[in-house]
């Protein structure tokens, strides 16, 4: 069974946003193992950035405006290469005020779901719910349309 991370920095406050992104959680347990690990907001980035650092394992996918934006499709490929090749997975969304550049540098992969910017509490719903469309587009699953 594949090890999803998911490392973020700050707490989900609202409940609507946890609810969903503990139903995806729920969903992914037959495919992953997955790891939620909320880290604290620090004064500046590059504290952030320290946290951040540590918890990093395996492939590093890294959410970022700047990066490459991937179909639903394009996205499931690269999560079935990653258990193929039998890796774990870490994925990072940073705080309301972005990620430190070392953070960015250790990135495998840069993702962006958009051009537009969203709030990193709904980054992680947005983030939970692709990875499990990922895992149901990988099984041939009726999700994806």
């Amino acid at each position: 069974m594949q090890k999803v991370n998911i490392v973020c920095v700050g707490k989900l406050k609202e409940k609507f946003f946890s609810e969903a992104v503990n139903e995806y959680l729920k969903r992914l347990t037959r495919f992953a193992a997955v790891a939620v690990k909320e880290l604290p907001e620090k004064r500046t980035l590059k504290e952030e950035a320290e946290l951040i650092l540590r918890e990093m394992r395996g492939v590093c996918v890294v959410l970022a405006v700047e990066g490459k934006m991937l179909s639903s499709e394009k996205f499931a490929s690269e999560m079935k290469r990653y258990a193929d090749e039998g890796r774990e997975v870490t994925f990072v969304i940073g705080s309301s005020c972005g990620l430190d550049e070392s953070v960015k540098k250790r990135a495998d992969l840069l993702l962006s779901f958009s051009e537009m910017t969203f709030p990193h509490q709904l980054m992680r719903v947005f983030l939970c719910e692709q990875i499990y469309r990922a895992f149901m587009i990988n099984a041939g699953a009726e999700y994806h349309k």
